[in-house]
């Protein structure tokens, strides 16, 4: 038997540390949140429908950090939606992240915004965020009403609730109501 060149193993591919018994832990806990976030000085921005696409494609991207997202409702100066937050985060820094990568992508898109918020800060301060328990359906209802809530025009607006609960829907590209009348 050979010590030194490793024949004495018997499958050198297998890793030895990893026990085939032992499950893989997967994250069954659900911790969703309904988030609006203001735009900074409650400027009208998402009046246009890009502005609107934007935010949405910036809040999509942390899908491949763990985020699942319900409704996103948009009125004139502020975004309502519901997110399933990953355990690895707290909710401050899930809204961080949200803000910031948001933000980021708005500003790559729409380059005019450097103009009305010249220091770079898309979202002010405020925001408002409460856990959903047993009425998610409640509180989704109330994201999608918000088109109505605050009487946007949807004549411009083409997509102002988009639905993200099914994979399917999502993919394909038809994840908005026209309007909600």
């Amino acid at each position: 038997m050979n010590l030194v060149s490793g024949s004495y193993k018997v499958n050198p591919q297998v890793n030895w540390r990893v026990n085939p018994r032992k499950k893989k832990r997967v994250d069954t806990r659900n911790s969703w949140h309904t988030f609006m976030f203001v735009a900074k000085c409650r400027y009208n921005v998402f009046g246009k429908q890009k502005t609107i696409d934007a935010c949405v494609e910036g809040f999509r991207e942390l899908e491949a950090h763990g985020f699942g997202f319900g409704k996103m409702g948009f009125a004139g100066n502020h975004v309502h939606f519901s997110v399933n937050v990953p355990k690895r985060y707290s909710v401050e820094d899930a809204e961080t992240i949200l803000k910031s990568r948001s933000s980021q992508l708005i500003f790559a898109r729409i380059p005019n915004f450097r103009k009305r918020y010249p220091r770079g800060s898309f979202w002010s301060g405020y925001e408002h965020h409460e856990s959903i328990g047993r009425d998610r359906e409640q509180a989704e209802d109330y994201i999608e009403s918000q088109p109505m809530h605050h009487m946007i025009d949807t004549t411009r607006i083409q997509k102002c609730v988009f639905d993200f609960r099914y994979a399917g829907l999502a993919a394909s590209g038809d994840t908005a109501c026209s309007s909600p009348l």
